[in-house]
């Protein structure tokens, strides 16, 4: 008598599937970039010790000193006003002294109390880029019939030196 060979059922091995969603798991964990940039995009001066330190003298007309206090009530050149009339203020100052030498034009300075809301004071200094820029848009405008962010290379530095970004962040201090 011969025996029949039972045939055996298919079946699809399952034990090493673990290993497999593992190593997946593992695969997008190193592959995976997370984007974590914050703060803010700025460029802080090198560290220059006290005695190396040099004091400059800077022409009172050509400084605009924006103070913002631990309330956010903003300081322009002694007058209060609220932080989104800032770049109504500084703008016309700048668009006045684009035809002067780098040495007159205007210098916005900075200064917030210790105890100042953080995003009050990245509203005010976002104010004060805003001037500047839209004072570019301006001026570009006027000479090339362009925004800047359209002009050339060349016709984009021309511009920055016309209008250059000068912006003094000086540290913070009790401000009343």
């Amino acid at each position: 008598m011969i025996k029949k060979k039972k045939l055996q059922e298919a079946s699809i091995p399952t034990s090493s599937m673990a290993d497999i969603a593992f190593l997946l798991l593992l695969f997008f964990l190193v592959a995976t970039v997370i984007d974590v940039d914050t703060g803010l995009g700025l460029t802080l001066p090198e560290y220059v010790p006290p005695e190396e330190r040099m004091e400059i003298k800077v022409d009172p007309e050509r400084l605009v000193a924006v103070l913002v206090n631990e309330q956010g009530d903003v300081l322009i050149d002694g007058e209060i006003v609220s932080i989104f009339q800032i770049k109504n203020l500084i703008k016309p100052k700048l668009l006045a002294r684009v035809e002067m030498p780098l040495n007159k034009k205007i210098i916005v300075s900075l200064k917030t109390d210790r105890k100042t809301i953080y995003n009050q004071y990245i509203a005010a200094l976002d104010q004060i880029k805003l001037a500047f820029f839209e004072a570019r848009d301006e001026v570009s405008l006027g000479r090339f019939g362009k925004r800047f962010k359209d002009l050339t290379k060349e016709q984009q530095d021309q511009m920055k030196d016309a209008v250059p970004i000068i912006i003094s962040l000086a540290e913070p201090e009790q401000i009343k």
